[in-house]
């Protein structure tokens, strides 16, 4: 039986390619690695079958335990986290020293037109130490819409970003979890090799805007700024520096790349189709509204 451990267990893709996998008729042991063990176990409460280990990404006292008898790893960047050869490299090698062979990382479509970002680096890593590996590269995550950017949604009924009019690629965390799911349960089929998995809707945020304006009821606009003001604005709202200097670049860059490409690859793997980009707000879109809008 293979033992399976997911690091960032509790976050938004972690709990997903969980639920995938513990869905899936396979003989894998899975794992949720988190650095809180006795809250991770309240959120699974109905997974009698998962099983926790201590894992923190700023400690590497964490990793020995963690990594002990594991077979293969999916392996997520923490969003504060973007100096890889400090925390990524010991993670690595302390992975390699304990027998792990086969890694599922999730990275970021288009990574390999970019070398700034810090998912570019951490693959580079995962190949020169040799592991057998598998790079999920998804499109922009819906669920930023009532994450990172919903405070901004219901108190000014904005979103700002250095974008322009820059389209992003946009797929349902769901759609992430499940076809990664996929893939970690067939590795051997699948491995040495990127996967690009997005939705079937490249859209700016000014097409997003005016598409939640319809669906919400309520207007939303969106302000384009330039990349140096965006980064200011997030730390002086208390973001840290390695956090928004990522946030920056990741809605900077795609103004000067070509439309990201549409790939077959989430139908190919789970035989459905993603998520529509309305259908997502239309089920989302109490979080984004208060009581009080008129």
């Amino acid at each position: 039986m293979k033992r399976v451990l997911v690091t960032g267990a509790t976050g938004n893709i972690g709990r997903e390619v969980i639920h995938f996998l513990n869905e899936l008729n396979q003989e894998c042991e899975i794992i949720a690695a988190a650095r809180d063990v006795e809250s991770a176990k309240k959120e699974f409460l109905g997974y009698p079958s998962l099983s926790f280990e201590w894992f923190d990404f700023e400690n590497r006292n964490s990793f020995a335990s963690a990594f002990e008898s594991i077979d293969r790893l999916f392996l997520l960047r923490p969003p504060h986290i973007s100096e890889v050869e400090k925390y990524f490299q010991p993670l690595l090698l302390a992975a390699k020293e304990s027998g792990i062979e086969e890694i599922v990382f999730l990275s970021v479509q288009g990574v390999e037109k970019s070398s700034i970002i810090p998912h570019n680096k951490i693959e580079a890593l995962i190949r020169s130490y040799g592991f057998k590996y598998i790079f999920v590269r998804p499109g922009y995550f819906m669920q930023n819409l009532t994450t990172t950017l919903l405070a901004e949604i219901r108190e000014n009924h904005t979103i700002t970003l250095p974008s322009g009019h820059a389209k992003f690629n946009w797929i349902d965390v769901g759609n992430i979890g499940e076809a990664t799911a996929m893939l970690i349960n067939s590795f051997p089929e699948y491995q040495n090799a990127g996967y690009d998995i997005t939705g079937t809707e490249n859209k700016d945020f000014y097409q997003v805007t005016y598409l939640m304006s319809k669906v919400i009821g309520t207007e939303i606009c969106f302000n384009s700024i330039n990349p140096l003001s965006f980064y200011f604005k997030k730390r002086n709202e208390g973001v840290q520096k390695g956090f928004a200097l990522v946030m920056t670049m990741l809605h900077f860059l795609p103004r000067f790349q070509e439309e990201p490409e549409i790939s077959e690859n989430f139908e190919k793997l789970t035989g459905k189709s993603p998520t529509r980009l309305a259908d997502f707000i239309e089920r989302e879109k109490i979080k984004m509204t208060r009581l009080n809008w008129m």
